[in-house]
């Protein structure tokens, strides 16, 4: 659980089994020969036990519980104990030399976020970012996002923050893996778009997002909105976690409906129409190449989804862009208003500092 005040103590030694059972034999008085002989064993095996270089087998156990009269499950239970604790210690080593990997990630702003829990620690720390990934060390980290980076290989944000925006994916992915969806069904989710598109006229997220969700799921698409993290400018991005379900992540990178629903449709572009081993990424268009086939589509999907063509040209023609013509659209095609507001400005019909901005709807991010 995120900002856990719970502590754990893990200490920075091992106690081999071995003086326990000194300590057994000494209660005895019995030597370490009269055990070897006891259970068959050269002396040198008994000594190297007592000095923890050799293993508490569950045979040895069982010759302990006949010889000592000490049940071998707790002779098991000391060996397994001594030998995880050696290796907590060894893996600390090893994390404590990696220490300066922390310095990659957006770390106090994935705390802020709830998204891993704050260890004053830096080792501990270190430990909350490979569980966040679900890895075991940096090594793994590279290998598998190295591949991620090749496969993103159209985003130049991903090139710039590779660190943060695998953070930002991954906890995509780990909320995208709680939803519960049906096996991906293209003409299904294609159909249900229209379903989803009469949701941009609703003003509230607490509203329109489970509806959002559950339409999307019903057709194999997990629909998840995941805060932004500094420094990244990403908008959205689609993927599949399966052959049979796929992702849309959105952030609220601009903070109103018309860039929210914009998003939400190209990234379905992606989903619907390119090959399901591609990911995407998107970020600004303007920074995007000419002959960006894929992405181009998808803004073209996007935008004719929302705003039928024909309407858009005969909207235009008219050059009426009061707020009561625009108003007068919106609700002929049953779409939200900013939506019409950002597409005039996003074209350059209307310049973005205009009074039509009051019918945008505006979000952030709850505490």
């Amino acid at each position: 659980m995120a900002n856990s005040k719970l502590h754990q103590y893990t200490p920075d030694y091992a106690v081999p089994p071995g003086e326990t059972l000194v300590e057994l034999l000494d209660s005895l008085g019995m030597s370490q020969r009269d055990l070897a002989m006891r259970s068959g064993r050269p002396v040198k095996t008994i000594n190297e036990i007592i000095k923890g270089k050799a293993a508490i087998t569950p045979t040895t156990a069982l010759q302990l519980e006949r010889i000592l009269g000490v049940p071998a499950s707790f002779w098991n239970n000391l060996e397994r104990n001594y030998r995880d604790a050696l290796a907590r210690i060894d893996e600390r080593a090893n994390l404590q030399a990696q220490i300066t990997w922390l310095k990659n990630f957006p770390v106090r702003a994935m705390i802020r976020a709830g998204w891993i829990s704050a260890r004053k620690d830096p080792v501990d720390q270190l430990r909350e970012l490979l569980n966040f990934f679900g890895i075991a060390s940096p090594a793994q980290w590279k290998q598998l996002w190295a591949n991620a980076q090749v496969a993103y290989r159209k985003s130049n944000i991903f090139q710039s923050h590779p660190m943060a925006v695998a953070a930002w994916l991954r906890k995509g992915d780990l909320e995208a893996k709680r939803l519960v969806c049906k096996p991906y069904d293209k003409n299904r989710f294609l159909g249900g778009l229209t379903s989803i598109r009469n949701l941009t006229v609703e003003t509230y997220p607490s509203t329109f997002v489970p509806r959002l969700e559950s339409l999307s799921a019903a057709a194999g698409v997990a629909v998840v909105l995941i805060q932004e993290l500094p420094g990244i400018r990403i908008s959205g991005a689609a993927r599949w976690l399966s052959s049979d379900k796929a992702v849309i992540q959105l952030s609220l990178r601009y903070k109103t409906n018309d860039h929210l629903w914009f998003s939400f449709f190209h990234e379905a572009a992606h989903v619907l129409y390119d090959k399901k081993g591609e990911k995407f990424l998107d970020e600004d268009r303007k920074n995007r190449k000419v002959n960006d086939y894929e992405e181009n589509r998808a803004d073209r999907f996007a935008g004719d989804f929302l705003i039928p063509p024909d309407v858009y040209a005969a909207f235009c023609k008219k050059k009426d862009f009061s707020r009561a013509s625009v108003e007068s659209i919106s609700t002929g095609i049953g779409i939200a208003p900013g939506i019409v507001v950002g597409r005039l400005q996003h074209d350059k019909v209307i310049p973005f500092g205009t009074h039509l901005n009051s019918l945008k709807v505006h979000y952030r991010w709850a505490d």
